[in-house]
């Protein structure tokens, strides 16, 4: 090889591929949508990575009222509470979609992170990119209406081709699960959701989808 010739680029790490792989301590199981993965109180024994589908994460106070506290899409992690010494489970993760979803008890993950330094950066890379999000949603719902903070979840669950302007389509949560993800009520959120239509800000679909559009962050200005 001579000796100014460009080295290969070396290939992405592909925490998929590696989790497949593991020797020991994963297993996969589907879920029906509005299946619960585990509850709020259970042992936290293991860390979970979404390989298909939506979960949502709520916690329930003594009173009984529920609020969502994070949304998980496809290739993100959850329940890492584990590795932080968390015996039981602070919050209850249930399916939103169809999911199949690996399960990695937490002595495996713990040598996995210890042993593989790609993995390792790839879970500490979700991790810091997940406090963000946390610190973005406290400033929202200190600082922000309930309007602005409706916009910004419409906006966060939207996925844009880069460059494009072609409105995503995302399937419809029901309104009181994006009230307990906005602290308000399902009354607001559907007198939110119906100023969105009408401005054209967003568009319900025949199929059930939400068509939104860019020109909703006209909202957040």
């Amino acid at each position: 090889m001579k000796a100014n010739e460009k080295k290969k680029k070396q290939p992405a790490f592909d925490a998929d591929t590696f989790l497949a792989t593991m020797d020991s301590g994963r297993s996969i199981a589907t879920y029906r949508k509005n299946q619960t993965v585990f509850s709020q109180g259970d042992s936290a024994d293991a860390v979970f990575y979404i390989q298909e589908g939506k979960v949502k994460v709520c916690v329930v106070n003594e009173l009984g009222k529920e609020a969502v506290v994070a949304l998980h899409n496809e290739g993100d992690f959850f329940g890492e509470g584990c590795l932080s010494g968390q015996p039981l489970r602070l919050a209850t993760a249930a399916t939103m979609t169809e999911c199949a979803i690996m399960r990695v008890d937490k002595v495996a993950m713990v040598r996995v992170l210890q042993d593989e330094s790609k993995f390792s950066e790839r879970f500490m890379a979700f991790l810091l990119a997940r406090n963000a999000c946390v610190e973005e949603d406290l400033v929202d719902q200190l600082f922000n209406s309930s309007e602005k903070r409706l916009a910004r979840t419409l906006l966060l669950l939207n996925e844009y081709e880069k460059g494009s302007e072609n409105p995503s389509i995302i399937q419809i949560l029901n309104q009181d699960t994006l009230a307990e993800m906005i602290g308000t009520t399902r009354p607001r959120v559907n007198f939110f959701m119906n100023k969105f239509r009408r401005l054209g800000y967003i568009h319900y679909k025949h199929n059930g989808g939400l068509a939104i559009y860019k020109s909703l962050s006209n909202v957040l200005q």
